[in-house]
């Protein structure tokens, strides 16, 4: 499978499962932070564990280090006081993606958010993964919960944390842009615009080195809208052996499971672990239709019940001649691949490989149950009805956005 851009063989990753491993190992970065630190999330909230990550980034603020903090302003909005004010009076700048004003979700235009959960510390080290700033055990909308969340993110060290800090400066750089023209400074916006140009001419390589083979696979609306999905497809499309994708809102195009489907016909065990506990409505009824196509060309489907399943990962042939691992912020429905800004980071390498199928394989064994094709064949009328409903919902949605999935 040919690398995509900004790839390298030069790095070292190591894979964190849950706040309770990401924070403390961000945060001890954060503290040691010289020159800048860049942060993308689409949640931050401080009410639990995620006020040691603002109190991080406050004190790099007050010691001089450069602090820009983008939140999404579907799943932030403002951030609390009085943390805002806090980081703000500290030094950090602050800014909200796509503020959804009086009509909110309501507008199409407003679907397109800011998903992806990057920092980048003195452009040395990266995080990615789908772990937003909130602790594994609270939710926003369930409050306090029994188990901790299920979900994953890596450290990265290597060329592709270079190219991670461009992108997020050039995005960086357009937001500010877009205020100024707001706020009628059109000299401002221009010149923000020019740096925006400056930073697009940087140089795409690829290098070589003694670590793991890895590259950065983005999604947006102008110059990576489908390089994530095109990823999995190849990599399904070569798979030999074993295919376990763990995903939190599970509901793939036609050409996504017509992939799996031909895997599992060709011999590949197929394994998919998706939610098991109802969370919202879109997201759990409408996956069920597509689960009859993949049950009936063997693929496995666990749903997971422990707690919530917030990961966005996959990992294929672990043990096999080409390794192929993905951890990052890209559910696999339309909101995801069509709509909203993502960041995964793909992962070439056996040990990685290896250990992300070992967390993955514990969750299925300890945390989920198998869906029988029977029991999914005879489920209630209510929740066919239901199921179709949501189905109906969503795809009348994507007309709305002009988009095909």
């Amino acid at each position: 499978m040919p690398l995509p851009p900004y790839a390298g063989s030069d790095h070292q990753i190591r894979l964190l499962q849950g706040a309770q491993e990401l924070f403390p190992a961000l945060i001890a970065e954060i503290d040691g932070a010289r020159s800048d630190v860049q942060f993308e999330t689409y949640i931050f909230d401080v009410a639990g564990d995620g006020a040691e990550v603002a109190r991080a980034l406050e004190r790099a603020a007050r010691r001089g280090v450069r602090v820009h903090l983008v939140v999404d302003g579907a799943g932030t909005g403002q951030v609390a006081e009085p943390w805002g004010s806090r980081l703000v009076q500290a030094g950090a700048q602050l800014q909200v993606y796509s503020p959804l004003g009086r009509l909110g979700l309501l507008l199409p235009r407003r679907w397109r958010r800011l998903h992806r959960k990057l920092c980048v510390v003195d452009g040395s080290v990266l995080f990615c993964g789908g772990i937003n700033v909130l602790g594994d055990y609270e939710d926003p909308n369930w409050g306090r919960l029994a188990a901790p969340r299920l979900d994953f993110a890596v450290r990265v060290r290597g060329t592709l944390v270079a190219f991670a800090s461009t992108v997020m400066e050039r995005f960086w750089l357009r937001l500010l842009a877009m205020h100024d023209m707001r706020q009628r400074r059109l000299a401002q916006a221009l010149a923000d615009w020019r740096a925006v140009r400056l930073l697009q001419r940087a140089p795409r390589r690829t290098v070589g080195g003694r670590g793991m083979v890895a590259a950065l696979l983005l999604r947006d609306n102008l110059r990576f809208r489908t390089r994530i999905e095109r990823s999995y497809r190849r990599a399904i499309a070569q798979a030999r052996k074993e295919i376990i994708i763990a995903n939190a809102y599970f509901i793939p195009g036609g050409k996504l499971r017509r992939a799996l489907v031909l895997a599992a016909r060709r011999g590949v065990r197929v394994r998919l672990l998706v939610q098991g506990r109802y969370e919202y409505f879109m997201q759990y009824h409408a996956a069920r239709p597509v689960y009859g196509a993949l049950l009936a060309a063997g693929v496995e489907i666990h749903e997971y019940a422990s707690s919530f399943l917030h990961a966005k990962v996959a990992v294929i042939d672990a043990d096999g001649a080409r390794p192929w691992a993905t951890v990052g912020s890209s559910n696999l429905d339309p909101l995801s691949l069509l709509l909203a800004r993502e960041a995964n980071v793909m992962v070439r390498d056996a040990g990685f490989a290896q250990q992300l199928r070992s967390r993955l394989m514990a969750a299925i064994a300890q945390g989920s149950g198998a869906l029988d094709p029977r029991t999914y064949a005879s489920r209630p009328w209510r929740e066919r009805l239901l199921d179709r409903v949501a189905w109906t919902v969503m795809r009348t949605a994507l007309w709305l956005t002009g988009k095909n999935y």
